[in-house]
C-alpha cells in the first residue's frame, strides 16, 4: 500500500494572471482516497500548451485554485487495494490529460466500453476537474499527484522520466489521430505547426512508415528542425504566396496543429489528394473556425478532429517510442521556476517541450 506521511504542494494558479508568472506555491487538498486511486511522488512534469490556456481561463472559467500539469511522470508511492494495471509501490508511472471517466462512477457508457475512454462524458481532466466523489483534481506541478489507477500508466524502462512526460499528452495527441486515420506505409502526411505538439506529429509520422512527412509552418526559421526531426520537405508559406498550388493533392492527410482561428483552411484542404483527411488538433481562444465547404465538396476531403488518446492508445504508442528509440526535443527545467518556464513558454522559446523536474531526481 505504502506510506502516506507525505503532504501535496504544488505550484496554484489563483486567478488569470498566474498565466503571467504569478502562480503560487502552496499546499492543496487532493480528491478523497479510493481503494482504486494511486498516489504518485512525482519526478518530471511537461509544460502543455493546455496548461497556459486553463491558468488564463481562455477556454473558459477556470475553477481557481488550479495546479496544473497533465505530463506527469513519478514512483508509485501509494497503491490501493482496489487498483488496476498490474501497478506496485516503486514502479515508474504516469498520468496523461484525463484521469477519470464513468468507469469512476456507476458503469461504462459507450465509449469506455469501447476503449474511447477520452470521449467519455464524465470525462475528468487531470486538473481542474471534479471526481464523483466531489474532490477536486490537481496536476504535476507538484510533489505529489492522486489519481485513479485505470488512467495511471506504467513507463516501459527503454524511456527516460523527462521523455516519456511530454509524450502523455503531446506525444499521445499526435500519436492518436495518426494512428486512427491511416498513417503509414504508402501514405503522405503533412504537419502544420513545428511546436511542442508539431514535433511530435513529425515523429510519429515517421515512426509509423508514412512514405513522405511535410511540415508546414508560417515561416522558414523552423525547416532545419523539422528537416532533423525526419521531415522530408517544409514548406514556409509566408515565403510563397503560391504555396498552396505548387503543392497541390500532394497530401492523403493533414494533422493541423495550430490554435488559431486565422488559419488558411482552404489552402491546407487544396494540400490534400481526393478523400484526403484533414485533423484539428489546436483550440483556438480567438474564435471559431469556418468551415470551407466547396473546397470539402470539391474533393470529398474529410474534416476531423482529435483529442489526447486512451490509456490502452497510450501504453502503444508508448510501446512504439521505446522500439523505436523515438527521442522528443525537450529541455529539462527545475520545479521551482515553473513561473519564469511557463512564461517562456507562452512566448514561444521551447525547443520543443519543456519538462519540470523536481529537485529530489
Amino acid at each position: 500500500m505504502g506510506s502516506t506521511d507525505y503532504q501535496f504542494e504544488g505550484w496554484m494558479g489563483l486567478d488569470k494572471t498566474a498565466a503571467k508568472g504569478n502562480m503560487v506555491w502552496q499546499q492543496f487538498e487532493p480528491k478523497p482516497w479510493e481503494e482504486t486511486d494511486v498516489d504518485i511522488r512525482v519526478t518530471h512534469c511537461g509544460i502543455c500548451g493546455s496548461d497556459m490556456h486553463t491558468l488564463r481561463s481562455g477556454w473558459g472559467p477556470t475553477n481557481y485554485p488550479c495546479c496544473v500539469g497533465h505530463e506527469v511522470v513519478g514512483t508509485a508511492v501509494r497503491v490501493g487495494s482496489k487498483a488496476t494495471g498490474n501497478i506496485h509501490v516503486g514502479d515508474r508511472v504516469g498520468v496523461g490529460a484525463q484521469s477519470g471517466s464513468c468507469l469512476n462512477h456507476d458503469g461504462k457508457c459507450e465509449a469506455c466500453a469501447q476503449g474511447q475512454e477520452q470521449f467519455c462524458t464524465r470525462m475528468v481532466g487531470t486538473y481542474n476537474g471534479t471526481y464523483a466523489n466531489g474532490g477536486k483534481s490537481y496536476g504535476g506541478y507538484s510533489l505529489y499527484n492522486r489519481s485513479p489507477s485505470h488512467f495511471v500508466i506504467k513507463i516501459p524502462d527503454a524511456i527516460s522520466s523527462a521523455a516519456a512526460a511530454p509524450m502523455l499528452c503531446g506525444g499521445i495527441t499526435t500519436y492518436s489521430p495518426l494512428k486512427q486515420h491511416g498513417c503509414g506505409p504508402g501514405k503522405s502526411v503533412g504537419i502544420v505547426g513545428v511546436g511542442g505538439l508539431g514535433h511530435f506529429a513529425v515523429l510519429f509520422a515517421k515512426a509509423l512508415g508514412a512514405d513522405k512527412v511535410v511540415a508546414i509552418s508560417r515561416k522558414a526559421n523552423k525547416k532545419e528542425d523539422a528537416l532533423k526531426l525526419g521531415a522530408d520537405e517544409y514548406i514556409a508559406t509566408d515565403d510563397d504566396a503560391e504555396w498552396a498550388q505548387h503543392h497541390a493533392r500532394s497530401l492523403d492527410l493533414i494533422i493541423s496543429t495550430v490554435s488559431s482561428s486565422k488559419m488558411p483552411l482552404v489552402g491546407y484542404c487544396q494540400l490534400l489528394r481526393p478523400r484526403g483527411t484533414l485533423v484539428q488538433l489546436g483550440a483556438p481562444e480567438d474564435g471559431g473556425l469556418e468551415l470551407p465547404a466547396f473546397a470539402l465538396i470539391a474533393k470529398g476531403i474529410k474534416l476531423a478532429g482529435s483529442i489526447i488518446g486512451s490509456p490502452d492508445e497510450i501504453r502503444e504508442m508508448l510501446e512504439l517510442a521505446a522500439a523505436q528509440n523515438l527521442q522528443p526535443w525537450i529541455e529539462e527545467r527545475p520545479m521551482k521556476e515553473a513561473n519564469q518556464a511557463i512564461q517562456d513558454m507562452d512566448a514561444g522559446k521551447a525547443r520543443y517541450r519543456y519538462v519540470l523536474v523536481n529537485e529530489w531526481n
